[in-house]
């Protein structure tokens, strides 16, 4: 592997020009197959396997026509000073709302709520459903707006008027503000790190780059694939924190080799020898960690799994090859003042200080590593102990600000008509073989409606061939109540002698039944996905450090950090410690996709740190060194960029704790704490720790074993050589660059 990276490294910056030309060309093509696609049609969330997708499908298939899956905007109408809703004046005033409301042109229906019953019990509430033709990402700016107007004249009435629904979601898409500051953050470490405005920005436009071609590459296979915009957010979000981080090490190691005296070129074919191997290996379980959420069976997640593992491809390519080209056209520029200053001089840069923070650190945890262990491993244990606590759901409204109006009709709702308003089940009857169908709905609705935990069923409409009937039932608890689920459980546990007399078939649906039977699609795939993806990877870390010990090592140390990270989102997110730091106005359950988002993701990044910094300790174990030595040598010339590169990371990811948006702050909490975790504490303190009590141990394999893996050499045995102190001639005449 190394010596084929070497002639790699070598033939790119040989041949410069005509890389720097391929992947030019590359970037224009599929920009332009990107900007000349058809907008792709976005696709309704589906489930595949669980009841509430079923019966899902079940309505769609026969109730044709009725626009299952269009927007709607729930309007709240509540009445000033303890007036009712139904006073004349009141009155006239939602009623012209209405009308306004269902002049769109992209309407469908709207519904009278002194028709349908839609008014709270003490008259001082009322509400209507506004209906439209498309779904809500198909919605104009002339419709939102519309829908804005008529709730602002609605309001100058006097009236509290409020709404939610899927119409009511922004969907203008990622602002792009959280990439922006990782950008910025990026920028600032690398040129504390490298002290060089070349070296920094080098990176920052290499993924950049990465960035641009797999985002236009997933734009133009968006409609043929049907892929969510989701799909190319998490891209472009892993795609800039790996091409950064990959691009890092190969520069690093290139300064390192110009430091001991070699030349330009064997300096960029030695980095990309040994340091591109490491950049191979970390890709691939970054790769394996991201296709492996196809595992879990939800489409969303293997979207966004794979178009994120096509850009983690892209950024090993581009680190690969065209990292070493643009050193090959810039390869002084790259060194710092003081290295540049002395080979203007005639001399050769200083090498590397054998003394610096790495080595210190490590000479701290070598002098006591069980102490070290058990206060990392305790500190972990002690901040994953609230993930037994764990509760999954899918936040609505309730977990939205309380500035936006979909919160404030969410409590309108609750007040008014009961907090299980807000989450409604739908069940459908299949009277299909029934031979009375009305009979048979009847009875499915007077059974259920005697189930301990319903406040009342709505009557049952049927469809025009008169076989297939739905009716909603609304429980006395919130939708992500404990109560709620065991009342959708009890209802399915009572399946069997409701149908039996009835003599039809039914099924639980609506939001929060789907939202219950994603929960537990997820928890039972957590399971064989670390099965799955901690086993390959184990399997591919054998292969690269030739030990038993050290990847099992690396999988616990994972698991530790992200069930502390895990246990961290617990605390602020669903227990409140500390929530109002971060904006967190409502606590609740954890989002249901979570958990197995942040175990793909930070899976993939630990083993990035792991093998970027192991490599290293493996490279001088190979090379001689005694263990204890060895891990000062990885600490040595690699803590500085791992830390570098975690806090890149972590900059990436903390720019979505500012959104509004209650999951996404989520989703920026639990990663950035993770990447914090894992490289601060798990890299860090655990490792150096444990290969220090293994000693020699820790670099065993069985010699049966040793025989059938294959050699990949990342360690670079094959490149040994004397150094180059003599320039070469295609570095003189770049020496002013």
């Amino acid at each position: 592997m190394a010596a084929f990276l070497y002639r790699i490294g070598r033939l790119a910056f040989r041949r410069r020009w005509t890389v720097a030309l391929v992947w030019a060309a590359v970037l224009a093509a599929v920009g332009l197959a990107g900007m000349t696609a058809p907008e792709a049609e976005e696709e309704p969330f589906s489930m595949p396997g669980i009841e509430s997708q079923e019966a899902f499908d079940l309505m769609e298939e026969r109730f044709p026509g009725a626009a299952a899956d269009g927007a709607t905007a729930r309007v709240v109408f509540v009445s000033p000073n303890g007036e009712k809703v139904t006073a004349t004046e009141n009155k006239k005033a939602v009623e012209a709302a209405i009308a306004e409301l269902g002049d769109g042109t992209q309407v469908a229906s709207t519904v009278d709520p002194y028709e349908s019953g839609a008014v709270s019990e003490d008259g001082s509430t009322a509400y209507t459903t506004v209906t439209y033709k498309v779904d809500a990402a198909g919605l104009t700016d002339a419709s939102r707006s519309h829908l804005d107007k008529s709730l602002e004249h609605a309001r100058d009435s006097g009236l509290t008027v409020e709404a939610g629904g899927d119409a009511m979601e922004d969907m203008g898409g990622p602002s792009g503000t959280a990439e922006a500051i990782g950008v910025s953050v990026a920028a600032v470490v690398l040129l504390i790190t490298f002290g060089s405005l070349a070296a920094a920005g080098l990176p920052l436009l290499t993924a950049l780059i990465g960035v641009g071609i797999s985002l236009f590459a997933i734009t133009a296979l968006a409609g043929p694939l049907g892929l969510a915009d989701t799909t190319s957010t998490v891209a472009v979000m892993l795609g800039l924190a790996v091409g950064i981080d990959y691009a890092l090490f190969i520069v690093s190691r290139y300064r390192e080799e110009r430091a001991k005296g070699r030349a330009a070129q064997e300096a960029v074919a030695l980095a990309t020898g040994t340091a591109g191997s490491a950049v191979v290996f970390a890709g691939l379980t970054v790769v394996i960690a991201l296709a492996g959420l196809s595992v879990v069976g939800i489409p969303m997640l293997t979207e966004m799994g794979l178009g994120a593992a096509g850009a983690v491809v892209v950024g090993v390519l581009i680190a690969l090859t065209l990292v070493p080209a643009f050193l090959g056209f810039w390869p002084n520029a790259i060194l710092t003042r003081k290295d540049r200053k002395a080979r203007r001089a005639g001399g050769t840069p200083r090498e590397t200080r054998k003394v610096n923070g790495g080595t210190r650190w490590a000479s701290f945890v070598l002098r006591r590593p069980l102490p070290v262990l058990l206060a990392a491993v305790a500190g972990l244990g002690a901040l994953a102990l609230p993930m037994t606590d764990l509760q999954l759901g899918m936040p609505g409204d309730e977990a939205k600000s309380t500035q936006t109006t979909q919160r404030r009709a969410y409590e309108a709702l609750a007040e008014g008509f009961g907090p299980g308003f807000n989450g409604p089940l739908t069940v459908v009857v299949d009277a299909k073989d029934a031979d009375d169908p009305k009979a048979a709905a009847e009875t499915v609705s007077e059974r259920i409606g005697g189930t301990e935990g319903v406040v009342s069923v709505s009557p049952a409409q049927f469809n025009e061939s008169g076989d297939t009937a739905v009716f909603s039932v609304v429980p006395t608890t919130a939708p992500t109540d404990q109560e709620t689920k065991d009342l959708v459980s009890s209802i399915r546990g009572d399946r069997s002698g409701i149908e039996s007399a009835a003599g039809a078939t039914f099924e639980v649906t609506g939001t929060t039944a789907m939202n219950i039977d994603v929960s537990e699609k997820v928890q039972s795939a957590l399971v064989p996905y670390l099965l799955v993806v901690v086993g390959l990877a184990v399997i591919l870390l054998l292969v690269v450090f030739r030990s038993i010990l050290v990847p099992l090592k690396a999988a616990a140390g994972f698991l530790l950090s992200v069930l502390a990270s895990l246990g961290a989102v617990v605390v602020v997110f669903q227990q409140g410690h500390g929530a109002d730091l971060l904006g967190v106005e409502t606590t609740g359950p954890i989002m249901s996709l979570m958990p197995i988002f942040l175990v793909g993701i930070v899976f993939g990044l630990a083993m990035d740190y792991e093998v970027f910094l192991v490599s290293r300790m493996r490279e001088a174990y190979v090379h001689g060194e005694r263990p204890a030595q060895a891990v000062t040598s990885g600490f040595q010339h690699s803590a500085r960029v791992v830390v570098a590169a975690a806090l890149i990371m972590i900059a990436v990811f903390s720019g979505f704790i500012g959104d509004s948006d209650a999951m996404i702050k989520m989703i920026g909490f639990g990663l950035a704490s993770a990447v914090l975790l894992d490289a601060f504490v798990v890299r860090m303190a655990i490792v150096p720790a444990v290969l220090a009590l293994l000693g020699e141990r820790a670099w065993w394999l069985p010699k049966w074993l040793d025989r059938i893996l294959p050699r990949v050499d990342v360690e670079g045995e094959a490149l040994t050589r004397p150094a180059e102190p003599e320039a070469e001639p295609a570095e003189k005449d770049l020496a002013r660059a």
